[in-house]
C-alpha cells in the first residue's frame, strides 16, 4: 500500500544576500513527508535546518533571502509560486509551526485564550462562543489543568513548560495537515523536554497530523521520528528510517554525531567523540564533499568532485564517496560500532545498491 505524500520539497535551493557576499544557505535539498509520519531533520547548527522549513513557511525575510530554484508541493500547489495572501491561508490553518522559545512566541499583553481564539475565528470562522470553546479543549488536550482558568491568564503566568504547551495548542487549532516543530524543547530542562516529547507522540496519535521535527539533538529523534534526515552544509547527506541512521549510519558525518552523543546503555559513557573543525563556509561552498576537511576517511576525490546520493536500501540513502564500489573499505568510530551490534532483531541489514554514480 502506497502511503501518501502530503508535503514534497524538490531541489530546493535558497540564497541571502549579505555584506560578506552571497550565503548559499540550501543547496539541493530534496525530501517528502508521508501522511501520519514524523521526519526528523538534525544537523548542528548553521546545517540549514530552520531554513529549510521557514522556506516551507514563507517565512524568510523578505529583504534578503531568495529561492533561487526548486519546489515545495503541498496540495497540489507549488508555495514557492503562491502569493503571501494566499500563504497567509495556508499558515496556521494547513502548515503550522512550533518555535522554539514560547516566551518569545506568545503576545505577552494578550491573554492565551485570545491568542488561540485568534487563529480558530480566522480560519475556521467560528462564533467567539465556539472559538472559546474549542479554545479550552486545546489548553485541556495538552496537558493543562484547569484549563477554564488558565484560559483568562497571561503568558507569564505559566511556566516554561505549560508556555511551550500553549503555543502547541495554538499551532493545533486549526487541526493543520503539517506540523513543524523547530527544536521545541531546546529551551526547556530535561524533565520538561521529555513531557513535551511524549504530549507530541500522544497528540500525533490523536489528531493524524504529519511532523517535521528539527532537533540537533539525536537522543530526541529516537523517541519521536519515523525517518530522519541528517543535513550538513546545507545539504541532506543521510536519509532513513529511525533504525537505519541509528544502527547502520553510514555517513561520516552521521557517525561522528552519533559518537558525540552520550549513551549509558553502550558504556563508555565519559569518552565523548567531537568532530574536529569547523562547518564550511557557504559564501564560498567546497566543490567537493562538504564534509571533507573534518572527515578522517577523506579521499582525494571528496576534495574534487561532489558525491551522489547512494541507494543502500528502499529508505536509506548517503552522499558519500566511501559507497562507491571503488573505495576502500573502512571502519566506523567504536560508538557506531557498538550500535551495530545492538540492532534490534527484526532489522536486515541492506545490502547496498549501486545507484546514483
Amino acid at each position: 500500500m502506497t502511503v501518501e505524500k502530503i508535503l514534497e520539497v524538490k531541489d530546493l535551493h535558497v540564497s541571502f544576500d549579505t555584506f560578506g557576499g552571497e550565503v548559499k544557505a540550501i543547496r539541493g535539498v530534496s525530501f517528502d513527508l508521508k501522511k501520519g509520519e514524523t521526519l526528523a531533520i538534525v544537523g548542528e547548527s548553521g546545517s540549514g535546518k530552520s531554513v529549510t522549513t521557514k522556506a516551507v513557511m514563507r517565512l524568510l525575510p523578505k529583504n534578503n533571502s531568495n529561492i533561487k530554484q526548486g519546489e515545495i508541493l503541498f496540495d497540489s500547489k507549488d508555495l514557492t509560486k503562491l502569493t503571501e495572501r494566499e500563504m497567509q491561508g495556508i499558515r496556521g490553518k494547513d502548515i503550522s509551526m512550533i518555535f522554539q522559545d514560547p516566551m518569545t512566541s506568545l503576545n505577552p499583553t494578550m491573554t492565551v485564550g485570545k491568542q488561540i481564539m485568534e487563529g480558530i475565528i480566522k480560519h475556521q470562522k467560528l462564533s467567539k462562543s465556539a472559538a472559546k470553546e474549542k479554545a479550552i479543549d486545546l489548553l485541556r488536550l495538552v496537558g493543562i489543568p484547569m484549563p477554564e482558568e488558565r484560559f483568562k491568564q497571561y503568558p507569564h503566568q505559566f511556566s516554561g513548560g505549560m508556555r511551550q504547551r500553549v503555543v502547541i495548542a495554538i499551532s493545533l487549532a486549526c487541526n493543520p495537515k503539517v506540523l513543524i516543530a523547530d527544536e521545541p524543547t531546546t529551551a526547556l530542562d530535561v524533565t520538561i523536554q521529555a513531557q513535551i516529547l511524549d504530549l507530541m507522540k500522544d497528540l500525533q496519535q490523536k489528531i493524524e497530523t504529519s511532523i517535521i521535527f528539527i532537533t540537533h539533538d539525536l537522543g530526541v529523534v529516537a523517541n519521536v521520528a519515523d525517518r530522519v534526515a541528517v543535513m550538513y552544509g546545507g545539504q541532506i547527506i543521510e536519509m532513513g528510517t529511525v533504525d537505519e541512521i541509528f544502527y547502520d549510519p553510514r555517513h561520516p558525518y552521521t557517525w561522528g554525531l552519533l559518537s558525540s552523543m552520550p549513551d549509558l546503555e553502550l558504556g563508555d559513557a565519559d569518552e565523548l567523540y567531537a568532530i574536529p573543525g569547523t562547518p564550511p563556509d557557504l559564501t564560498d561552498p567546497p566543490k567537493g564533499d562538504a564534509f571533507a576537511p573534518r572527515n578522517e576517511f577523506a579521499m582525494q576525490i571528496d576534495l574534487e568532485m561532489e558525491p551522489p546520493m547512494f541507494q543502500i536500501s528502499k529508505t536509506h540513502f548517503a552522499k558519500t564517496w566511501l559507497l562507491h564500489e571503488d573505495a576502500p573499505e573502512v571502519e566506523p568510530p567504536l560508538a557506531v560500532q557498538k550500535r551495530r551490534r545492538t540492532m534490534p532483531q527484526n532489522f536486515d541489514k541492506p545490502v547496498i545498491v549501486k545507484e546514483g554514480v
